[in-house]
């Protein structure tokens, strides 16, 4: 059985699966999601003593994300390869993604219409979290 416990702010419900992101700066990476994603910040933030962030956590839309800075062990261990992609859906994928890229994100795959009934693409933040952004589009079917 799993337990949900609440996270160290109690603003919001906990879930079964809730994203931390470990990254390099971490108030710097809060203000860019603020700027590309319109992120929200709740709670407080947890630093050590010597400032780095142990916990915040930010809303997107109606999803919980979690940050911690990175003391280098996760990076050193993974090789630097990812692990995680975060995807993401807007109502105006287009201004989602113009403003991430005004944010100081560069794009991995460029945002184009799917096959699959999703206009979507791929870009990594400054902190080297990949995002997918999406919005829902009419299904092309298949040439005959």
């Amino acid at each position: 059985m799993i337990r949900m416990t609440s996270s160290a702010s109690d603003s919001h419900p906990a879930h079964t699966v809730t994203p931390r992101l470990l990254v390099a700066d971490g108030a710097a990476a809060i203000e860019f999601y603020k700027n590309a994603f319109h992120a929200e910040e709740h709670g407080e933030r947890y630093t050590d003593p010597d400032g780095h962030l142990i916990h915040a956590e930010i809303r997107i839309g109606n999803a919980i994300v979690m940050l911690s800075d990175d003391d280098g062990d996760a990076a050193e261990h993974l090789g630097g390869r990812v692990t995680a992609i975060m995807a993401t859906q807007w109502p105006d994928v287009d201004i989602a993604w113009q403003r991430a890229l005004t944010a100081g994100a560069e794009i991995i795959f460029p945002l184009a219409d799917q096959f699959y009934g999703q206009r979507s693409g791929r870009l990594r933040d400054p902190f080297g979290q990949q995002w997918i952004l999406s919005q829902p589009i009419s299904r092309s079917e298949p040439d005959n």
